[in-house]
């Protein structure tokens, strides 16, 4: 029984550890992405045409 719980113990901090490293590496990369968005980057917004559309009747 201790076996089993030494070795959970060490897969679950394995675990915490790259969570942590994880979790660090992902903020660094968010800071570094944060640019201003230029006409490139900027998607172009449609309007929708729901007046022209024709709904059936269900039965």
């Amino acid at each position: 029984m201790t076996i089993f719980l030494n070795i959970l113990f060490i897969l679950v901090a394995v675990n915490a550890l790259l969570l942590v490293f994880s979790v660090n590496r992902n903020n660094a990369k968010a800071k570094k992405s944060v640019n201003k968005p230029t006409a490139e980057t900027t998607a172009k917004v449609y309007p929708l045409n729901i007046i022209s559309t024709k709904y059936k009747k269900a039965i």
